[in-house]
């Protein structure tokens, strides 16, 4: 029998929300949470904000950030033919593109093509893909110039290994889930936020975290691994643990924050592992710069293919990052 958490993995991963088109997935989201906090509410920009905890006199105003949002494509421009060129929405990477299926907000299914490479060598340009509805001619083409899309892949199970389109950030979106699931009581005033429009530019942690105005920010979001073949040095693995982030491209976590969570991880058994990102950020980086300024820090979840219709991360990985995560609520939090 599949775990429940595989089940809410396969429901959210599985759901089409691109940046700025949020309404499924935290519809869906507001579903799991709404018995779980103690109270829920969506503000201007979509973010869903679901409090758990008054706060106590040794507590914190805590916020945790996980971004609904996953990568997408919008049209551009119809050729006579019927293909469509597009560009991205949130950071795309080419050589995953040729041969995905996608599917537009208005349900028009597509597969993605390329110009003829002369250089077999070379993956084809942002530029030279297309996506090709079945349509004969530009007239009959069912999509229109600003309509947008999204990979369309169904989840898989391999082993301990979990593959969907959009582990980024469902699988943090999931961490949160199961933490308010098993967080009992908390002396913090502790917000799950499930944030928008990440994907393009952080947009949702920096309009949520100026409102919630917090004494301590955290992120959920995946990182990149080491651990396959001829890949960049970096010293994060599947099934080794969540991992602790000390520094991405847009942010350098509090040390603080990080010993905190190291102790945390090490006081309770969890394995861990330390995160080291070259490229990428998260919605730690919007927290961190809100208003006056604010300690904050991130637990990634290691996943391979990332920004890829197929990335994949460990379940165990997972549950850990639940059980880290929910000992960091459940506790004073010493910075």
């Amino acid at each position: 029998m599949e775990s429940t958490l595989k089940l809410l993995i396969k429901k959210l991963t599985e759901i089409f929300s691109p940046s700025g088109y949020e309404t499924d997935i935290r519809a869906a989201i507001h579903d799991e949470v709404k018995r779980l906090a103690d109270d829920v509410r969506v503000d201007a920009l979509g973010n869903l904000i679901a409090r758990k905890g008054k706060g106590s006199a040794k507590g914190k105003r805590i916020m945790l950030a996980a971004h609904m949002d996953e990568i997408g494509l919008i049209a551009t421009h119809i050729d006579g033919n019927g293909f469509i060129r597009f560009t991205g929405i949130g950071g795309i990477r080419p050589l995953a593109l040729t041969g995905s299926r996608v599917r537009f907000v208005s349900g028009v299914p597509g597969v993605i093509g390329a110009d003829r490479i002369t250089d077999p060598g070379r993956a084809p340009t942002l530029e030279q893909c297309f996506i090709d509805v079945g349509a004969s001619n530009g007239k009959d083409c069912p999509v229109k110039v600003g309509d947008v899309c999204g990979f369309e892949r169904p989840f898989l199970e391999v082993g301990q290994r979990l593959v969907a389109k959009s582990m980024d950030d469902r699988i943090g979106c999931v961490v949160l889930i199961e933490t308010l699931r098993a967080l009992k009581s908390t002396p913090h005033e502790a917000y799950f936020v499930f944030t928008t429009q990440e994907e393009v530019g952080v947009r949702g942690a920096t309009t949520s975290a100026f409102g919630i105005d917090p004494h301590l920010g955290l992120a959920v979001d995946v990182t990149g691994v080491g651990d396959t073949p001829k890949c960049a040095k970096m010293e994060v693995s599947l099934g080794k643990g969540p991992a602790v982030k000390i520094k991405d491209a847009g942010m350098l976590a509090d040390p603080r924050v990080v010993d905190w969570m190291i102790r945390t991880a090490e006081k309770n058994g969890i394995p861990y592992q330390r995160e080291i990102l070259e490229a990428g950020g998260t919605d730690a980086r919007a927290i961190q710069v809100t208003r006056a300024g604010v300690p904050a820090g991130c637990l990634s979840i290691p996943c391979r293919y990332v920004h890829s219709p197929s990335e994949m991360v460990d379940e165990r990985d997972v549950s850990n990052a639940v059980k880290l995560m929910t000992a960091l609520v459940s506790g004073p939090a010493e910075i």
